[in-house]
């Protein structure tokens, strides 16, 4: 288990203060960007639930976020992270839709979305190790 992922599992189990998706994915990687923790947290913070609005997932925003931060953020790399989101979820990468389709399958929320910030760190590790 990478470093990211045991970080990420840390805040999203946290009882004192609520980590969004975006957030989950983009504070463990703080610290390789040149942020601190609290920085990271307030420049995600409008991200999450898919900017609020139900649009992009924020766990996949954070993602892009992270890509950027490292100057990894080639349309390959972005192309990349959108297609293996994709690939796992038939075609969508919307918040709204990707919680309809977890619905449908009898999934609950808050674990679906753990689980897409689990699976951006995955890919986002794995983009950097090459």
């Amino acid at each position: 288990m990478s470093i990211h992922l045991e970080k990420a599992e840390m805040l999203r189990n946290a009882k004192e203060r609520h980590y969004n998706c975006a957030q989950s994915v983009l504070i463990p990687f703080a610290g390789e960007a040149g942020l601190d923790e609290e920085t990271a947290y307030r420049i995600a913070s409008g991200f999450g639930s898919g900017m609020k609005t139900g649009k992009v997932c924020g766990a996949i925003t954070g993602g892009a976020m992270v890509l950027g931060l490292l100057g990894l953020d080639s349309p390959e790399n972005m192309q990349r992270l959108f297609r293996e989101i994709q690939g796992h979820h038939e075609g969508v990468t919307d918040c709204r839709n990707l919680l309809a389709l977890n619905a449908r399958d009898g999934g609950e929320k808050k674990p679906h979305c753990d689980q897409m910030v689990y699976e951006v760190i995955g890919i986002v590790d794995g983009i950097i190790a090459g």
